[in-house]
């Protein structure tokens, strides 16, 4: 079954395996111009690995948008979150099959300019993208399940699944006033 996690543990997988002094600089706010210090194809990347535990998904989803926050406004932000949390508990519950001994991979890379990648990668097995039933379609409105992949296309501008369906990259274009507001921070 099962483990049990406590909160220092939970915690503990919210912090990046990686994490450069650029991106400490970024996140404590000891860079005072973004603009002037990236040029426009500059770049922050995290990358985490979270356990098999559908617990650990808010408080996970809860600190990478704090970070991604700090390069977006809130425009659409709240797309990118709930398209993390269906690519994190898909992950976990249907590709890792809440096997504690399993992980779940996360890298994001957020752009000078607001733009956001994410990939998720689960240790399953995979599955057949094009055989997920449509959820719009009539006979599948009143499932209880089944939505997850449609809103994660929905509300991402780009969407690729790779290696049967383990991998998951998810893409959101930088909005044009990324870069104003953050001026103003």
């Amino acid at each position: 079954m099962c483990e049990e996690l406590t909160a220092t543990q939970m915690q503990s997988f919210c912090r990046p395996e990686t994490f450069s002094s650029e991106a400490e600089d970024i996140e404590n706010g000891r860079i005072a111009s973004p603009a002037s210090q990236f040029p426009s194809h500059s770049f922050v990347e995290l990358r985490n690995t979270l356990p098999s535990h559908v617990d650990i998904v808010s408080p996970f989803v809860d600190e990478l948008m704090r970070f991604i926050s700090r390069f977006r406004v809130a425009d659409a932000s709240f797309e990118i979150e709930l398209a993390l949390r269906e690519a994190l508990v898909n992950a976990i519950v249907h590709g890792n099959q809440e096997d504690p001994h399993k992980r779940v991979h996360v890298k994001s890379r957020c752009g000078a300019d607001g733009e956001v990648s994410i990939t998720v990668e689960d240790e399953g097995l995979g599955f057949d993208v094009d055989a997920v039933p449509d959820p719009t379609s009539p006979e599948n409105r009143l499932q209880s399940h089944g939505r997850g992949i449609y809103l994660i296309r929905t509300l991402m501008d780009e969407v690729a699944f790779e290696q049967g369906g383990s991998v998951v990259h998810m893409h959101k274009r930088a909005n044009a006033t990324s870069d104003i507001a953050r001026k103003t921070q």
